[in-house]
């Protein structure tokens, strides 16, 4: 979510009459344009799952799955693949039927299950892969909470299961900022916003907004009430949960200085104002 390019903003323009860019935009497609790329973070768990198991991973469970993206990309990899996908949110899932599986072939929309339930609760046939990415987790609060969720995924995994999330940080992380990036080939702007973070408690307030070139914005379109996990807590926490092995995959940076999207093993990182790592917790 958090960008580490340079702020850049929107011109702003006057709009005739009638429904703004923002009053006739879908918060979701806005989202998935300029957050999440399904794409690249199915390549991830594909790839390392097999370099890690010998095998390829058949079934996915997606917690925190929102509108499904990634669960309608990967049953559309391999014939035998089947995900699950699991969200607490009612209206975030219909969108997902509506917008996202409605659009699979019909045999690939049957290998797709999606289920309004709490990750805490939901009981599900052991899968190979569980993925919580987006920093979905962040928001237990608690140390006792997000272990009870680190071990309830440890339990649902099959007998050579991975666990995958991702989790960011960098001294910018610490600090009340706003950051603009304009969506290469899409026309808005998408603007994350650190509203409020508190050290005693480690609590982080965080928005997403949307501003378009007739100067209109979504303000507020998705909101998060969260707690900024430090790597060394939550690599600590999988192990407390019972996983045999974590492994850090530190992102690497071109010639210009811009993250690769390439993703390594790694023991030690750099001390950069924001970074984005996968972790993989084995069982």
């Amino acid at each position: 979510m958090m960008s580490s390019k340079s702020a850049r903003k929107s011109r702003k323009k006057k709009h005739s009459k009638g429904p703004t860019l923002a009053e006739q935009a879908d918060r979701h497609v806005l989202y998935e344009l300029s957050v999440q790329c399904a794409e690249a973070e199915i390549d991830f768990v594909d790839e390392t799952f097999k370099k890690l198991r010998h095998r390829r991973a058949r079934l996915l469970r997606e917690d925190f799955c929102g509108t499904a993206n990634v669960c309608c990309d990967w049953v559309q990899r391999r014939k035998g693949n089947r995900a699950i996908g699991v969200d607490i949110d009612p209206e975030v899932l219909e969108w997902g039927r509506n917008n996202n599986l409605s659009k699979l072939p019909e045999a690939a929309r049957k290998r797709v299950q999606l289920l309004q339930k709490d990750v805490l609760k939901v009981k599900t046939e052991p899968a190979d892969v569980i993925s919580a990415m987006n920093f979905s987790y962040w928001l237990f609060k608690d140390r006792k909470d997000l272990k009870r969720y680190f071990s309830r995924v440890r339990k649902a995994l099959a007998d050579d299961g991975v666990f995958f999330l991702d989790a960011y940080g960098g001294y910018d992380s610490f600090r009340e900022i706003t950051e603009e990036t304009e969506v290469e080939g899409e026309n808005f702007t998408y603007i994350w916003e650190q509203e409020r973070y508190e050290p005693i408690s480690g609590g982080l307030i965080c928005h997403i907004h949307f501003a378009f070139p007739d100067g209109s914005r979504m303000k507020k379109a998705f909101s998060y009430d969260w707690r900024l996990w430090t790597l060394p807590e939550i690599r600590e926490l999988l192990e407390e949960a019972g996983f045999s092995r974590v492994t850090v995959y530190w992102q690497g940076f071109d010639e210009d200085g811009e993250p690769d999207g390439d993703f390594k093993p790694a023991r030690e990182g750099e001390a950069d104002a924001g970074w984005i790592c996968y972790i993989t917790a084995e069982k």
